[in-house]
């Protein structure tokens, strides 16, 4: 920490303690008070010091209105903590994070979570519940949408990244919001994809796979930390001293500020975890969750429970120094009001749609291209028949947790091809579906469009209500009726389709990948998803996206994901008999509009001491007609230890831009912080023994290494 930093840490902490000292019992419970709504009954709590953060004020007019009842009129005048989920953008709205992770650009995803914080605090809204760390295996979760997918490594620097956007320092030179790591934690491992439902995993399990995406949003600076809904090995997380305190608190140093989920205190009851409501807010306050969001069990309980059990005031106070710690952090104190200057513009600003048209694009991935149909051109494709129900749909684009986002900024794919395309081919538009239903007569027209055209783009998918939070599946495929249209197309037309997936989670849709001319996945784009299309899929940008989670075949391999454990009899038995057990596509995988040829892999050295590093190097080449970017993956297996080790796991990647016929050499430093695991005493070491090494595209292919550390 830089000492102009820590100085003003210091000084924030005097400031807090000062007047904590100052306040009464019921002012300080006021603090732990948030609400998600803000009638009458709230103003007055307000103006009486017992309330201290809101969720859901829209507008900042809305929010001047209530910091003036809570600075003017409240007799300590303590600044409200305005939150809200701002997950994927405010007004802008950016890729879904499983696509923007499907980017693998953690530069991008900086500036995203960065634009999306100007955007919110121009609305008075300094503290986002994002982002979500919850790493997942589990496709049929609604909630996959809002992760950064399968993987240790990418999902803890998207998380750190994220972090760094959000609380990118504004003119003041404070955090423009403070961001919220969540939902601690192993909410994303809830059994059979059903929301808020049980976790049980072992302790190995927590500590090598789980915790860590959090810990690197916590290690990037995270202001705040969001408890989960769910239980953990038998206690609920929100309840859970382990969780909070032995591992958040004493072992990663976490001094920053814990929120509960929405009522997920009061919910201990529902869980039998506590009997009552008084009960929970007992149990929520030692088990160190600092604000109560919207259930109101502290301000009805602490003060009695206080007055019954004084030594619960040192907890109490624990928590309400942190909360004004993040107050004074932000600025809040110095800068409650939000400066209404010019009105607010018509659309967005220019520069953050060419921010989010960038980001889109660069998280489509090319799954399927095997007829070389991509790109579009205008001598093989001067009509184009645009199919499908989420072709012209303003809405659904957008994405789970797009609350501030507007219809009427958004580009649809019609809108793209009308004006980017149509200049230059005819583009017909047939939606030939519902996203749920048919539409009467609507195959028909489409098969009879299609029958017309050089080439038929069918856009299909889920929309934003299939996704997010409780919105889970018990099987990731298409609506019948959306795979009904593809299935008649291809039957009934010799037109070429290229199949556009616009999801929020892995589809196993085995048919189409092995029927359609090209595959696209294209996720849910947000604000600029047309124009990012448009761009990739005429070849004006090269397709970049890489899979941050594994397809599965069918829904029957949850869970399916690379880095599983090879097992006893790894070659035996396949895994099922009426499946093939490989996944449709692997994770890291992603096709481009050239070809990138590996050679000439390279070790530092064959053999290296426990405590030393190495570096491993390759060349990557443009052997085809395109410029492109390659996303260059480093993955290592240790053979022997132990404890059991994945057969890979992805300890670095690089992205590097090549002109056709150039060639890079891309290198790594493998420390000892990636060679090591941890023992059975859960004591993190560095073992002696063989490690495979592999750079290569993705998790299935790579040029192989081999590595001795003594």
């Amino acid at each position: 920490m830089e000492k102009s930093e820590k100085s003003g840490l210091e000084q924030w902490r005097s400031r807090a303690e000062e007047l904590l000292g100052t306040m009464t019992l019921a002012e300080k419970i006021g603090q732990t008070v948030q609400y998600g709504r803000c009638e009458e009954r709230e103003r007055e709590l307000i103006a009486e010091g017992k309330v201290g953060s809101l969720l859901n004020v829209h507008g900042a007019d809305k929010v001047n209105e209530l910091q003036r009842i809570a600075v003017e009129r409240s007799r300590l005048g303590i600044p409200l903590l305005i939150g809200d989920d701002v997950i994927h953008g405010f007004r802008t709205i950016f890729p879904i994070p499983l696509a923007e992770a499907a980017s693998w650009d953690l530069d991008a995803m900086e500036k995203n979570a960065c634009i999306a914080a100007i955007e919110a605090a121009a609305e008075g809204i300094r503290w986002t519940f994002a982002p979500m760390a919850d790493l997942t295996r589990e496709p049929r979760w609604g909630r996959i949408a809002e992760s950064t997918g399968e993987d240790v490594y990418l999902s803890s620097l998207a998380a750190a990244a994220k972090v760094r956007g959000f609380q990118s320092l504004n003119a003041e030179g404070f955090p423009t919001v403070a961001a919220c790591v969540k939902h601690f934690a192993g909410y994303g491992w809830v059994e059979g994809g059903r929301d808020y439902d049980t976790t049980d995993m072992s302790e190995r399990t927590l500590r090598e796979t789980v915790l860590p995406p959090y810990l690197g949003g916590i290690q990037a600076g995270a202001l705040t930390v969001m408890s989960a809904f769910s239980e953990l090995n038998g206690v609920p997380a929100t309840g859970s001293s382990y969780l909070l305190r032995d591992i958040l608190r004493e072992e990663w140093g976490f001094t920053g500020m814990v929120v509960s989920d929405w009522e997920s205190i009061e919910e201990l009851i529902y869980h039998g975890y506590a009997e009552d409501r008084r009960d929970s807010a007992r149990r929520g306050l030692l088990a160190g969750v600092d604000m109560d969001m919207h259930s109101g069990v502290y301000l009805e309980h602490l003060e009695s429970l206080v007055e019954e059990s004084p030594e619960l005031m040192k907890l109490l106070d624990e928590a309400v120094l942190r909360i004004l710690m993040v107050k004074f952090q932000l600025g809040l104190f110095e800068r409650p009001y939000v400066d209404a200057g010019e009105p607010p513009a018509a659309g967005i600003p220019a520069e953050h749609a060419e921010q989010a048209r960038d980001s889109a694009r660069k998280s489509i991935v090319l799954l399927q291209n095997d007829s070389g149909i991509l790109p579009l051109d205008d001598e093989r494709h001067r009509k184009i028949a645009l199919i499908g129900p989420l072709a012209d749909d303003r809405h659904n684009s957008m994405g789970c947790w797009a609350w501030k986002g507007r219809d009427e900024d958004v580009v649809t794919v019609w809108d793209a091809f009308q004006s980017e395309i149509g200049p230059h081919a005819e583009v017909c538009y047939e939606p030939g579906s519902g996203i749920n239903e048919a539409i009467p007569g609507g195959i028909d027209r489409a098969v009879e469009l299609a029958k017309q055209c050089d080439v038929a783009v069918v856009t299909v998918g889920e929309s934003e209500a299939m996704t997010g939070e409780h919105y889970n599946v018990a099987s990731i495929t298409l609506p019948a009726c959306q795979e009904r249209l593809i299935r008649e197309l291809k039957e009934k037309t010799a037109t070429p389709v290229i199949v556009v997936l616009m999801n929020g989670r892995p589809l196993a849709t085995e048919w189409v990948h092995r029927h359609a001319d090209a595959v696209v996945e294209a996720w849910h784009l947000g604000t600029m998803t047309g124009s990012a299309l448009a761009d990739v899929l005429t070849g004006r940008h090269n397709p970049s996206g890489r899979l941050p989670v594994t397809i599965p075949r069918s829904t029957g391999q949850i869970p399916i994901y690379y880095n599983r454990k090879n097992t006893g009899r790894p070659h035996l038995y396949e895994d099922y008999i009426d499946c093939d057990d490989s996944p449709l596509y692997p994770f890291g995988y992603g096709l481009s509009y050239t070809t990138f040829h590996y050679d000439d892999l390279q070790l530092e050295r064959s053999a290296i001491h426990r405590d030393e590093s190495v570096s491993v190097s390759v060349r990557v080449s443009n052997a085809g007609p395109r410029a492109g970017e390659e996303t260059v993956q480093l993955y290592i297996r240790d053979l022997v230890g132990s404890t059991t080790r994945p057969v890979k796991e992805l300890k670095g990647f690089r992205k590097v831009f090549l002109q056709p016929g150039e060639s890079r050499t891309v290198s790594f430093e493998l420390t000892p912080a990636e060679l090591g695991l941890l023992d059975e005493q859960f004591r993190f070491k560095v073992e002696p023994g063989k490690f495979h090494i592999w750079i290569g595209p993705h998790s299935e292919e790579g040029l192989q290494g081999e590595l001795t550390v003594t």
